[in-house]
């Protein structure tokens, strides 16, 4: 039996626009960032507008009977934050209405639009609000609550009780000395990472990226804890001694401003991962996060680490997160120094891999130079620690690169499997599905991975390139513009808006993108090319031919994908010179030959039968 036409998905209430299936929440077209409880107590009022929703109706479709947890105040608390995010207040209500001891009422108009039909969306509010018509109680409830059930897979699922997020501001460098900034900050990562994984179903941990903003800041806890949408902040600092580390934690309730534990430890270098457990340990008993016996038996045991291993491993990460050639190629120095020192030490392995992974997919190195070395350092964290989520998504990024497609989804889904809130995994995994065509899936992992990390950069731009790969040029141009606000010298995003342009038939203001993220990117070879397609595509076809000569002078001396040649005379139209150097690519086992069957410079090339031999080749196609 077929089924039934879904009752709709979209409502509008004044300025805002409630989209269930993508459970969102847009005020003026701009996205309000709502956690998953809040968001289906607003969606159960608005489609009973007009109507008392009782407390006890709200448990019952909100909060299943089978779970413990403190009702009234996870209610009031829901309820507090879809106000705040509607600007609405208790006293005088424009939008919810507190009905004294039976429950609330939603009194503003509610709108519906018509159902959509089923297809990839923007999920960065990239929406277009629609008209509607005003909806009775009855039909509100099927939109509300039968919706769900008719489409529940599209609605984002969440646990049974409202999400904790704490927020772990950088810790503060009391040594004053500049050249022991990698430790603070090497440290706040290494203890968002160790939180994060406490219990994904409970816990929210805002991620590095998105904390590094409020370095030295000035802005008071309650403003940081409002920005981040935190329930609570950690705050720390480091002073650190030669072969001793003192540090000082203090983890803040955020509505009330209040201390709710403080500490200080005094340990040696060699004790730090025993004390990131320790402090990980007390703050889950701190905010009533439960664990599995696993997790409180992995926190119990004592780990110790080599201190000069566990110095170059900080040094490492603090190198790696700056994403340059010169960057990465300092950390893999530093990951190895870790590993020399201490050859148990699983995170440094996987560092290892992520830095030999990332030289060849900015087109720094060439694969057969370091993805043999990814590959060996990524199994080699995972037999250290089968546990780590991070080693298995660095094993899955080396497989992706080396075409292996049912390794790498397995290897991603066992990281997500271990660590739901890795934000990396989603990031990664993204790209992935985008590459094997799955579109719609791809979109998700990058909204995870923005809903995770929302001002991480490369994932912000690789949220544009999830929709570049789908053609969606107009929401490619949005995502990247969005990233580039964030920071106007990051050369990524250029090259991503740049891009979009190209093939949204716009290559002059395309190109005032991609040389400027060429000149950002130190003249990488990679961004160079997508100049070459852009005048290509401009009908400037000296200057492409031009491009193409730079590249080819610039191989002698340095790693040029030939990848990037082939989509220059590809823009150019010349069949034998693309496909020349496609095959070329090929032999070369060239990363960017993955995104094969999905880049729309090489659209007009897909019948022929050498194009068909090529994604088999790079097993694309069976």
């Amino acid at each position: 039996m077929q089924p039934s036409s879904p009752p709709s998905d979209v409502f509008h209430f004044g300025i805002f626009q409630l989209d269930l299936k993508a459970g969102e929440l847009h005020k003026a077209g701009v996205k309000v960032k709502l956690q998953d409880q809040p968001f289906r107590v607003l969606a159960l009022l608005v489609g009973r507008a007009g109507e008392v929703v009782t407390r006890e109706e709200l448990r019952q479709r909100v909060w299943p009977g089978n779970v413990y947890v403190d009702f009234d105040q996870g209610l009031n608390n829901a309820v507090k934050k879809v106000r705040e995010a509607l600007g609405d207040s208790a006293d005088s209500p424009r939008f919810i209405e507190t009905v004294a001891r039976h429950g609330y009422r939603f009194i503003a108009a509610a709108s519906a639009a018509p159902a959509r039909p089923s297809q990839p969306q923007s999920q960065f509010g990239l929406r277009t609000a629609r008209s509607g018509i005003l909806i009775g109680s009855a039909a509100a409830v099927l939109a509300a609550v039968g919706y769900w059930a008719w489409h529940g897979s599209a609605m984002r699922t969440g646990p049974a009780f409202e999400k904790v997020i704490l927020a772990v501001l950088p810790f503060e460098n009391l040594s004053r000395d500049p050249d022991q900034e990698f430790f603070s900050d090497g440290l706040t990562e290494e203890m968002i990472a160790q939180l994060g994984k406490l219990n994904p179903e409970q816990l929210t941990v805002v991620t590095r990226a998105s904390v590094a903003r409020y370095k030295r800041t000035t802005l008071s806890v309650a403003q940081i804890g409002t920005e981040l949408h935190a329930d609570y902040v950690l705050q720390g600092s480091v002073r650190r001694a030669p072969d001793r580390v003192r540090i000082t934690v203090h983890l803040i309730r955020v509505p009330e401003q209040t201390d709710r534990w403080t500490d200080s430890y005094d340990r040696e270098l060699k004790d730090m991962l025993t004390l990131q457990d320790s402090v990980a340990r007390t703050i889950a008993n701190q905010i009533h996060i439960a664990l599995t016996p696993g997790q409180q038996s992995r926190l119990a045991i004592r780990r110790n680490v080599d201190a000069d291993a566990y110095e170059a491993y900080l040094k490492g990460r603090y190198y790696w997160n700056k994403r340059t050639a010169e960057g990465m190629l300092r950390a893999q120095v530093y990951f190895q120094q870790a590993i020399d020192k201490d050859p148990s030490f699983g995170a440094a392995y996987s560092g290892l891999a992520d830095c030999n992974s990332g030289l060849t997919w900015h087109g720094f190195t060439s694969p057969a130079e370091t993805l043999p070395k990814a590959n060996a350092a990524a199994r080699k964290a995972i037999e250290i620690d089968p546990q780590s989520a991070e080693a298995h998504a660095s094993l899955a990024l080396e497989l992706d690169h080396e075409w292996d497609w049912p390794g790498a989804e397995a290897e991603f889904k066992r990281a997500l499997q271990l660590d739901p809130n890795y934000a990396n995994a989603h990031h990664w995994y993204g790209d992935y599905l985008s590459i094997r065509g799955r579109h719609a899936e791809a979109l998700i992992e990058a909204k995870r991975a923005l809903d995770l990390d929302p001002l991480n950069l490369m994932i912000g731009t690789w949220a544009a390139l999830r929709y570049y790969l789908a053609r969606n040029y107009a929401a490619a141009i949005e995502q990247s513009r969005n990233t580039v606000e964030l920071d106007s010298n990051f050369a990524a995003a250029h090259l991503l808006l740049g891009e979009s342009y190209v093939q949204a038939g716009l290559p002059e203001k395309g190109l005032v993108e991609l040389q400027s993220a060429t000149s950002l990117s130190g003249d990488n070879p990679l961004y160079l090319a997508q100049v070459g397609v852009a005048y290509a595509s401009a009908g400037r076809k000296e200057d492409a031919l031009q491009i193409i000569g730079q590249l080819q002078t610039a191989s002698s001396r340095r790693y040029v994908s030939p990848y990037g040649l082939a989509q220059i005379y590809a823009a150019l139209n010349d069949k034998e010179q693309t496909f020349k150097w496609l095959q070329i690519a090929n032999d070369d086992r060239a990363v960017w030959m993955s995104y094969l069957a999905v880049d729309p410079i090489f659209e007009r090339y897909r019948s022929d039968q050498r194009f068909q031999d090529l994604l088999r080749s790079v097993r694309l196609l069976p």
